[in-house]
């Protein structure tokens, strides 16, 4: 067995002010370059790369074994730190080498099927199957560790403002929560299952109930469903609650932890209190209930426009006679930035969200051009325009449609837009609150209503009588916090009252039987006194993913799974011994 050199210094941590000192090394060779009478090796660890050096100064031994290194052995090295003479800018440590005096090789290694260098351009799922090699990258170890910083930001804030960590159950009831639960056979109960939690929400109220007050945990979640850049089936949240709260309280709490959190990871300080948008403003304003406010383009209403109220023209008069909308983004100097081809590509997008068409116009020093000039005339033209405040150059998009399709189309449309315009600036941070979301929403597939966050969102105050009368016009005490368009996680205040739990089953078409049978024991719970509480969940790794600058949150999980819901690494899900199946008292059938 080879003899361990003791470590003294990181890689990745040495500069020209360590010259001169004595150091022991540890870590993976990158590269290895013979020039004859000198050899070059670069040493990798977690924390970067170094050179070492071997001359003809070093002992024989030692430069004979140098000879033999290769990418990816595992090595020890002792030495003396001194000033290159050729400089690498490019390096952290580019001013420095290590003369070696002693080298031990630990375990030696076979051509690695994957180059082991952040711009390697790998297939994704070989990347995945050779994680522990892939993890290798400096890029991948600066994200955990960038993870990892995160992580302990937010056990030290909430630590500090009261919150007690809580392990709650992973193996617990199959509840509804909007998505396919894991299920996990019970052999001591035979026939009967557990579920994977798709979040802790229920026994984060019991907690509650409990008189915890203030609860965090940084927990894994999971969810049987389609997988996309940012959605795994397992998942981490920072979840929490709290009781004897408002909106207000919760969001004070969570503005504390924003500005600390990117103070000390990001080096960025957030103005606070962070803007507020009511959902209503955010869809009437961006198409989206998570509003990107790093540039304009904000939606524009032409319902009451006389030239489209009383028009004619059947693609605007058939979506107001129906209910529905006519609205449009401006795109300043979209004129000159877009030609007929690239509109033409972006109506064929918008038809993914259920947009027959996109109607434009170009304003230009001398009039108009559009796709409707012979259906508007253009003095009419002038009055869409002005809408907009549009100056010569610019170029305006209108969908008419369902109110949904069109908040949709335009919310697509002016973000993509903005990423095609270079103006997605990851350096700049725009968080805001989303709150007093709609209470319910109608499903588009069997026209039922639905609870839009979950059935235990309390009403706002004021229009609880309207539960009874107009329930579609309820508010909630829900709030999502948004990051440059994206939500980073989202709450609410919970229904602590009996009376008003079983009115919001009763709105949903939850029965008594039905809802004794998915959530009897929560209510049971709060037959024997319940706070007032309130809380919020994060998506961590969307959380690292943003802040990281990445474009997936596979780049900061250390074994994700592929597009399939597989883990390349271990071959899972794989198919079991039938004994264990039959022990279990399973059966499978053929499809």
């Amino acid at each position: 067995m080879a003899q361990l050199l003791k470590r003294t210094h990181m890689c990745g941590v040495l500069r020209a002010e360590n010259a001169g000192e004595k150091v022991v090394l540890n870590g993976w060779i990158a590269k290895q370059r013979d020039k004859g009478g000198i050899i070059f090796a670069d040493l990798r660890d977690k924390t970067g790369i170094v050179q070492l050096t071997f001359d003809e100064g070093v002992p024989e031994d030692v430069f004979s074994l140098a000879q033999t290194l290769r990418g990816e052995y595992v090595i020890g090295a002792a030495g003396t730190v001194r000033e290159r003479s050729a400089k690498n800018p490019d390096l952290p440590t580019g001013d420095i080498e290590i003369l070696v005096e002693k080298l031990v090789i630990y375990s030696k290694a076979e051509t690695p099927p994957i180059y082991i260098k952040d711009d390697d351009n790998v297939d994704d799922n070989l990347r995945l199957k050779y994680r522990y090699l892939d993890l290798r990258k400096l890029k991948m170890q600066r994200n955990l560790s960038f993870r990892h910083r995160i992580a302990k930001v937010t056990r030290d804030y909430f630590d500090q403002n009261g919150f007690t960590e809580v392990e709650t159950p992973m193996l617990v009831r199959s509840t509804p929560e909007g998505a396919r639960d894991y299920l996990v056979p019970s052999r001591v109960n035979r026939g009967q299952f557990y579920a994977l939690p798709q979040s802790p929400q229920l026994f984060k109220q019991l907690l509650m109930v409990g008189g915890t007050d203030r609860y965090i945990q940084i927990v894994k979640c999971f969810r049987d469903e389609d997988l996309r850049a940012d959605r795994q089936p397992e998942f981490t949240q920072i979840d929490m609650e709290m009781s004897f709260v408002d909106v207000d309280d919760v969001l004070a709490i969570q503005e504390g932890y924003l500005a600390t959190l990117f103070r000390e990871v990001m080096g960025v300080e957030i103005q606070l209190p962070l803007p507020r948008l009511t959902w209503d403003e955010a869809m009437e304003r961006y198409g989206s209930d998570k509003p990107d406010t790093r540039f304009g383009f904000e939606l524009k209403c032409l319902n009451q426009i006389p030239c489209v109220k009383d028009t004619e023209f059947m693609v605007f008069r058939n979506a107001l006679d129906n209910g529905g909308d006519v609205r449009g983004i401006c795109i300043d100097g979209g004129s000159k930035a877009f030609s007929r081809k690239d509109i033409d590509k972006l109506t064929e997008q918008t038809k993914a969200y259920g947009a027959k068409g996109v109607i434009w116009i170009r304003k230009e020093e001398d009039g108009y051009k559009s796709s409707v000039n012979k259906f508007f005339a253009p003095e009419q033209l002038a009055e869409i325009t002005e809408v907009f405040d549009a100056q010569a150059g610019d170029l305006i998009l209108i969908v008419a449609d369902k109110p949904k399709v069109v908040f949709d189309s335009l919310g697509f449309l002016r973000r993509h837009i903005a990423g095609l315009l270079g103006l997605l600036d990851n350096k700049q941070f725009n968080l805001l609150w989303v709150v007093d979301f709609p209470m319910f929403e109608m499903d588009d597939e069997d026209g039922t209503m639905k609870a839009m966050h979950h059935p235990f969102t309390h009403p706002k105050e004021e229009d609880i009588p309207m539960l009874d009368t107009d329930p579609l016009s309820v508010k909630a005490d829900a709030y999502d916090i948004v990051l440059n368009g994206v939500e980073l996680g989202g709450g609410s205040i919970r229904i602590h009252d009996s009376e008003l739990q079983a009115k919001m089953f009763d709105i949903l078409g939850i029965s008594k039987e039905e809802s004794q049978k998915k959530f009897g024991f929560l209510l049971e719970a709060f037959r024997y006194g319940t706070p007032p509480h309130g809380g919020i969940a994060y998506g961590l790794d969307r959380m690292v993913m943003l802040l990281a600058g990445e474009s997936s949150i596979r780049e900061v999980m250390a074994f994700p799974k592929n597009q399939n819901a597989q883990c390349m690494v271990s071959d899972a899900p794989n198919a079991v011994d039938t004994a264990q199946l039959a022990e279990l008292g399973i059966g499978l059938c053929d499809e």
